[in-house]
């Protein structure tokens, strides 16, 4: 079968879009790739920002491969399947410019994998994948679009209503083989991920060793996907590395929810050319594994504090159970091996300005950024949704964005504009 696997070209005006707006490589699309490959499919993989297509020449290059199906996702890569944008607008414009050309239409992402048949409804696409969408898009190559009733974790339209198969779908994720990206998207990808130690000195790139997270922190979306923790297997991790080193990768980011201490894998990064970012907590690293960490070549590291009370990270579900003087000490120990160490703040009810402001300073002074505590978007994915408002209906999105909107008069340091109203933005999608 031909199958197209296409990551639009995204833009985001006047979007609540917390994630990095680099080019980032679309892990879910790779990880698609590799296993219809395995399978004897021919793939056409295409990325509007590495590829350097608009979304009209996206369209031109699937419906000259023919394809008998179009995959379409609905967030810029696995990275941010968390942090989404909320609007269907960009990959909406690309279904419509592709039109019938591109054989069966199957939206993958964070959007469908919570509210199926709302997505399905603003895409207008053929069908919808709930969840880690890679063993549900090879079995409907496998067979599966003939009988789409028989595949778990789909929605599709069915004799005028709509037909859900099941839950959101969880890979078996620890034997992905290795991820393979084309030279040219290497060469353009010029973005280290979180990197501020230095200017990028070669290509960067995005690798996943783990999945999934074993706490449940309100804030967190990923109670639809993403939600178990796995590791992946190590020669495989390993043989992805050395595959991006040869195509002369110097940085790589870890996607990995939460990158926890692998002395394993550290130890076979140690002697690899190549620098690494990770997000991770910071609780979870004793001394020795964080002088480790930085001699296996880590320049970055994200930390999720959250909140400077114990009252605070009960409150968030963070199961911490050191103190934040602990906190503190661990992220300046951090410092004196690894060039850039974050310590991530969320703005919660009751904060105590001149607590965080003391903090901050106390923190930035021994080299460690400790950014402005940061309002919260309640995704549908996450506990917090479903504290406010029970389980997500058809107007989920759209709840949480008004809530959002209405919650705060001043937005995070990487929002530049007042968002707009998720109907504003979406203005151009089909009625839910």
């Amino acid at each position: 079968m031909r199958i197209a696997l296409v990551n639009p070209t995204w833009t985001f005006t006047q979007s609540i879009y917390f994630g990095c707006r680099e080019a980032h490589l679309p892990i879910e699309l790779g990880a698609c790739k590799v296993l219809l490959e395995a399978a004897g499919h021919e793939v056409l993989m295409r990325d509007g920002a590495l590829d350097g297509l608009g979304l009209d020449a996206l369209a031109e290059e699937v419906a000259a491969f023919r394809p008998a199906m179009t995959v379409v996702t609905t967030a810029p890569t696995y990275l941010f399947w968390r942090c989404a944008q909320p609007e269907l607008r960009v990959p909406r414009a690309f279904l419509e410019a592709l039109g019938d050309r591109g054989g069966t239409t199957v939206a993958v992402g964070p959007h469908g994998s919570v509210t199926p048949e709302t997505t399905l409804a603003k895409l207008g696409c053929d069908l919808v994948v709930r969840g880690e969408c890679e063993e549900v898009v090879a079995a409907l190559a496998a067979g599966g679009l003939a009988a789409p009733a028989r595949v778990p974790s789909l929605a599709f339209r069915e004799e005028g209503a709509i037909t859900v198969t099941g839950g959101p779908a969880a890979t078996h994720f620890t034997d992905l083989p290795a991820l393979a990206w084309p030279d040219g998207w290497i060469a353009r990808h010029h973005h280290h991920h979180h990197r501020f130690d230095r200017a990028p000195d070669g290509p960067g790139a995005e690798v996943e060793a783990s999945r999934g997270c074993p706490y449940s922190c309100t804030f967190c979306a990923k109670i639809d996907f993403r939600d178990t923790y796995r590791r992946r297997e190590l020669p495989l991790v390993l043989a992805e590395i050395d595959r991006l080193i040869a195509q002369g990768v110097t940085y790589i980011y870890f996607i990995d929810e939460i990158f926890l201490p692998q002395k394993p894998l550290l130890e076979a990064l140690v002697g690899r050319e190549v620098a690494f970012g990770v997000q991770t907590r910071i609780d979870l690293w004793k001394p020795d594994m964080l002088d480790l960490l930085g001699r296996a070549g880590c320049v970055s590291i994200e930390a999720g504090v959250e909140s400077l009370t114990e009252e605070g990270r009960a409150l968030l579900d963070k199961n911490c159970r050191a103190s934040t003087d602990d906190l503190a000490e661990r992220l300046i120990h951090a410092r004196r091996s690894v060039p850039f160490v974050q310590a991530n703040l969320i703005k919660v009810a009751g904060d105590d300005p001149d607590l965080v402001a003391a903090w901050r300073d106390r923190l930035r002074a021994a080299g460690v950024w400790a950014n402005d505590p940061v309002p919260l978007y309640p995704y549908p994915s996450s506990p917090d949704y479903r504290r406010l408002w029970g389980a997500p209906d058809g107007q989920a999105w759209e709840r949480a964005h008004a809530h959002y909107l209405a919650q705060f008069d001043r937005f995070s340091e990487i929002q530049e504009e007042r968002p707009a109203p998720l109907t504003e933005l979406e203005s151009a999608c089909c009625p839910a």
